[in-house]
């Protein structure tokens, strides 16, 4: 979507958008447009649209309103962001090729703008690469807009919006792809040519490397695949030389049949997307890259594919992990956990952060307890707790927390190694997290956030289609402005 300023409406402008508030117009509205919102009981609520057609000059154009909600509400943001996504989800498809969104008047400010393009633009993304056979009124026509009468400084805002879109689109991307395509070594040559040019450092490791890290667990789950796995490292220079950096940590297995321990047949095809945690820190990366961060960030993804072969790991086996603990892996399917946890142990070696934080599409147990609507945080630190909280809160992304407690660990304890891979029926996501907390160093502080219910959407929300939502993108880059100031 091409999003560009300009002074006036355009001459050739067949379709024209305005935001209201709710209870209002705006005063360049025509009486007959007006008196038609008011018979079509348009309120302005948020995500509400009215069209109508007058004349203006020798020309009949399309009008759009768009409603923004109370002015004053204290989801304002969330609001003004659905305007446009409203926008977007009536016309991608309507033939129109360009919106002309004319502001003038609608007591926007540069963020407020900034947050209704973000919206338009977000929920205009579609995947359609592999669709070949589309009727007329199912194709795309929608790829520009042009903004009329905005505030000093939109510009500049949406800059750093813009670079937000580029790294939630590239997530999505990398969720939506089949497994045939994006595989671990070529989400890592994704990342190569998202990132050309920005600055950001690229390692990636691959099998031979790992193993002389002793990196047993992370190894031990792609044994039954012909994809070699990698861990792969983006390293962002935003901040003061030498000055340690916050790391991010993404869960990446880019198909997950269970392995021996094989899911059942109806709904495998959904595990393409088992790698949404890697998706959301190499988009966060992206949209750090892009918008310049001011501060020192690495994002690490651990990359496997779990398959059942000959080769593949059994119920059973002890692996050992990179920190040099062992564990017993009774369930193949609970190997989420064993890439993380070697992953983990290399981040704090590597580049000893002020703070870790993971995110996974991990447990099963995190949707029955959540459903699709907050992603679950577990963490060592009441302030990291927060500031990934108050991220989530503010850009949409929300996280709710549950407990760790040395209580849960007699769960995963082994008689035979350091630990298991799986505990009992309850508290699914709870041991899971006690698993990984187990690779945290003495004092470092670290959340895990599981977000297994919301990579995904089967249907659509206020800024996504049906499909990839691109879900903790947002909270890397909300956190590092707000709380590292960057």
């Amino acid at each position: 979507m091409k999003i560009t300023f300009a002074d006036a409406v355009p001459a050739d402008a067949g379709l024209v958008a305005h935001i209201a508030n709710r209870g209002s117009l705006p005063d360049s509205i025509e009486t007959v447009l007006a008196e038609g919102a008011k018979a079509a009981r348009f309120k302005g609520s948020a995500g509400q649209v009215f069209e109508g057609f007058v004349a203006r000059g020798d020309k009949t154009v399309r009008v759009a309103i768009a409603g923004a909600g109370e002015a004053n509400a204290d989801k304002r943001t969330s609001n003004l962001e659905k305007a446009g996504a409203a926008l977007a989800a009536k016309y991608l498809t309507s033939g129109e090729k360009r919106i002309v969104l004319d502001v003038s008047g609608a007591g926007l400010d540069a963020d407020a703008l900034a947050s209704v393009l973000l919206g338009l633009r977000l929920r205009s993304w579609r995947h359609d690469t592999y669709r070949t056979k589309m009727k007329d009124d199912q194709k795309k026509t929608l790829t520009s807009v042009t903004v009329v009468g905005a505030s000093d400084g939109a510009e500049a805002a949406w800059k750093i919006e813009s670079a937000l879109c580029e790294g939630i689109e590239f997530a999505r991307e990398l969720i939506a792809e089949p497994a045939n395509m994006l595989y671990p070594e070529s989400f890592v040559e994704r990342c190569r040519s998202a990132l050309e040019g920005t600055g950001i450092e690229i390692i990636a490791m691959d099998e031979a490397e790992m193993e002389k890290h002793g990196m047993g667990a992370l190894l031990g789950v792609g044994l039954g695949s012909d994809r070699e796995s990698r861990l792969l490292c983006l390293k962002w220079n935003g901040g003061a030389a030498g000055q340690r950096p916050m790391a991010f940590v993404g869960k990446g297995v880019t198909f997950d049949t269970g392995g021996i321990s094989i899911k059942p047949g109806p709904g495998m095809w959904d595990m393409k997307w088992d790698m949404g945690g890697a998706a959301a820190v190499a988009g966060g990366m992206v949209a750090l890259a892009k918008r310049g961060a001011k501060a020192n960030v690495v994002g690490i993804c651990g990359l496997v594919e779990n398959m059942p072969d000959g080769r593949a790991q059994r119920p059973g086996d002890i692996v050992t992990s990179m920190s040099g603990q062992t564990i017993e892996v009774l369930n193949t399917d609970a190997e989420g956990r064993l890439v993380l946890c070697d992953a983990l142990t290399w981040t704090q070696k590597e580049f000893d952060p002020v703070a870790v934080v993971d995110f996974a599409t991990l447990t099963g147990a995190m949707i029955i307890a959540l459903g699709n609507e907050y992603g679950g945080i577990f963490a060592n630190d009441d302030d990291l707790a927060d500031g990934l909280m108050a991220a989530g809160q503010s850009s949409g992304d929300k996280l709710w927390r549950f407990p760790l407690s040395p209580a849960y660990d007699k769960l995963i304890d082994s008689p035979i190694a350091d630990m298991k891979n799986i505990g009992g029926r309850g508290a699914g996501s709870i041991t899971a997290a006690q698993f990984l907390q187990r690779f945290i160093d003495k004092d470092r502080p670290w959340a895990h956030c599981d977000i297994a219910g919301m990579v995904f959407d089967e249907k659509p929300g206020h800024t996504w289609g049906k499909g990839a939502t691109g879900y903790g993108v947002r909270i890397i880059d909300r956190y590092v402005r707000d709380v590292l100031k960057g």
